[in-house]
């Protein structure tokens, strides 16, 4: 199974942030319109990612929630019906969680670096370090550490949950004062 160290951040001065992406960057800025589901999954998370009418990818992945750079394994299977598969896996499975978000992202050497605004959160940034075969979760974690000092990015910045997970607690945290 393909795995990358990950880690997510709070953005707090973008254009700081994306100078710094791209003075590291061997590629981009891409920009990507986003739409993912998810699912009921009890083994991982499983979610459905829209780009277009024709073009979307079904994506399994295991990850811990922890603030600091993790290991994540996944599989990606690419679709070319994305609407009818949703439909079709929420009456099979349930839906547990919609992201929609706009994602520039750079490519600097294995690293992915992404620039996300994320409908109803804001802005964060991920990195996703792709491991090759060989390579340990530590020496993904060390490129993780060295681009995230490159960046400017801290400790303090760093997300544990993901996006879905984040916008349940905003969405409970709103219903409190109900």
């Amino acid at each position: 199974m393909p795995r990358n160290v990950e880690i997510k951040a709070k953005i707090h001065n973008l254009p700081q942030l994306r100078a710094r992406a791209q003075s590291i960057a061997d590629s981009g800025p891409f920009e990507i319109q986003q739409d993912d589901t998810f699912f009921v999954c009890h083994n991982g998370r499983l979610k459905l990612r829209i780009f277009s009418e024709s073009r979307g990818e079904l994506i399994f992945y295991k990850r811990d929630d922890s603030p600091n750079p993790k290991e994540s394994q996944y599989i990606i299977t690419p679709i070319s019906t994305p609407h009818e598969l949703r439909e079709t896996l929420v009456l099979a499975l349930g839906e547990c969680g919609r992201v929609r978000k706009q994602r520039i992202l750079f490519l600097a050497g294995e690293t992915r670096i992404h620039i996300d605004e994320v409908e109803g959160l804001g802005q964060f940034m991920e990195l996703e370090v792709v491991l090759s075969d060989g390579e340990t979760v530590a020496q993904g974690v060390e490129t993780a550490r060295h681009v995230m000092q490159q960046l400017g990015v801290s400790d303090q910045d760093l997300v544990d949950r993901a996006y879905v997970d984040l916008l349940k607690a905003q969405k409970n945290e709103g219903q409190v004062g109900l």
